[in-house]
């Protein structure tokens, strides 16, 4: 049964978005978008769509940004996943956040590399502990015949770092999402939607105004 959407219409009306308002540098630009979604309780602001393609195949999922700095956007990952693959093959990438709450998404796409061992290490120290071991329990994008073999993977993890701290897996850590581009989309009424895109040139990012 088919179902019909072309009468669910709703109305963007919270707020607009000006050339004035928005900093020269898209970095801050997203700290300040990024802090307002906390303050208004959108659940995992960081959660953010990921999409990777090898020339062939084009995939998408949601991953949790870790951190952001004027370096770019880093998440984590198994590098032996189906995604590492991806950028392995073809290192660009694309990230949406769609902050529906707020009427807003930001959309970025830039060059994908690993980031250091050492920012790997330091991060995955902070994790807690079953994170950490789940982290060395699944072969991420595998096939599994039941849940069950994961949950002895991780069993049998437990078991062998039952004492000391839990190293930090070779095949797993950060990449970091170098943006070429950012697109902040504002929802207005009437569908004229406010779109800005933060273009790098020479080092210098331009900004211009798209239509809707």
């Amino acid at each position: 049964m088919a179902i019909d959407l072309t009468q669910s219409r709703p109305k963007f009306l919270q707020a607009g978005l000006s050339r004035d308002e928005l900093d020269a540098d898209p970095i801050k630009q997203f700290e300040l978008w990024f802090k307002q979604a906390i303050e208004v309780g959108i659940i995992e602001p960081s959660a953010m769509s990921l999409a990777t393609s090898d020339g062939v195949e084009v995939s998408l999922r949601t991953v949790l940004l870790k951190f952001f700095d004027e370096k770019g956007f880093v998440f984590f990952t198994n590098y032996a996943s189906k995604k590492s693959k991806q950028i392995e093959s073809n290192p660009q990438a694309a990230l949406l956040f769609p902050w529906l709450a707020l009427e807003r998404q930001v959309k970025i796409s830039g060059r994908v590399e690993k980031i250091s061992m050492l920012e790997s290490i330091n991060y995955f120290a902070t994790r807690p502990k079953d994170s950490q071991l789940g982290a060395w329990a699944s072969h991420q994008s595998s096939t599994l015949s039941s849940r069950q073999v994961l949950l002895t993977q991780f069993e049998a993890m437990k078991t062998k770092f039952k004492q000391g701290e839990i190293p930090l897996p070779d095949f797993w850590g950060g990449y970091r999402v170098i943006p070429h581009s950012i697109e902040f989309w504002q929802g207005r009424e009437n569908r004229l939607h406010d779109r800005f895109i933060y273009t790098k040139s020479d080092n210098k990012w331009l900004i211009n105004r798209l239509a809707p």
